[in-house]
């Protein structure tokens, strides 16, 4: 009897670990190659995402499925315009950057007198803000211009890359002073905010 008291213990004890075991292997799998968890540093991207908010980062949504049921399990897409990536910053591939693609590969962008045109023809923002410039953290604005901020262009984005700013346009260290994004550096797409040091009213609040 106590032998058998002993078996079903150790047997439990075992599918415990197994469990454990699959769960690591599991969580392991989606932060490498699903999701990835990214906090907002700056106000670059304000009043879309704030300083304090925590994002999921759908790292699938803009590779390649390498199985054809991955198209299926895990839908993707192509990079659109207007749409908010996380990527590494070409200046520091060690650092993560979150922005909005304003501009794809082949396409004309100008910016007068702070409006965007793209195409020539002009951009509908209401996602953006513009602040008083004296909010700048004029360390991390090393080319920081009057002209480059409110006046660009007209360039034309070549293959490969994309032409991404913040929401926040007096704040926003993008690709007005150092160039083109190549599309090779997009890790993701921002999903969901799971948590905010701002507002808890944000949490589970879908980025778009």
């Amino acid at each position: 009897m106590e032998e058998k008291k002993k078996k079903r213990e150790k047997n439990i004890f075992r599918e415990y670990f197994e469990l454990i075991a699959e769960t690591a292997v599991f969580v392991f799998f989606v932060m490498t190659f699903v999701v990835q968890a990214f906090q907002i540093p700056t106000g670059s991207m304000e009043p879309t995402l704030l300083v304090g908010d925590f994002l999921l980062v759908n790292k699938m949504v803009y590779s390649r499925p390498v199985y054809s049921l991955e198209k299926f399990i895990l839908p993707r897409r192509e990079i659109c315009r207007q749409d908010i990536v996380v990527f590494k910053f070409p200046q520091d591939l060690s650092r993560d950057f979150v922005k909005r693609v304003i501009a794809l590969e082949g396409e004309k962008i100008e910016i007068r007198d702070k409006q965007v045109f793209i195409n020539d023809e002009p951009l509908s923002e209401p996602y953006k803000v513009h602040n008083d410039r004296n909010i700048f953290n004029r360390e991390n604005y090393y080319h920081y211009d009057d002209l480059i901020r409110d006046n660009f262009g007209p360039v034309i984005v070549p293959r490969g890359h994309l032409f991404v700013m913040g929401d926040n346009r007096d704040n926003s260290l993008d690709s007005r002073y150092w160039s083109f994004l190549p599309v090779e550096y997009v890790k993701g797409k921002p999903w969901v905010i799971y948590f905010s040091r701002r507002k808890l009213s944000r949490i589970l609040k879908i980025v778009h």
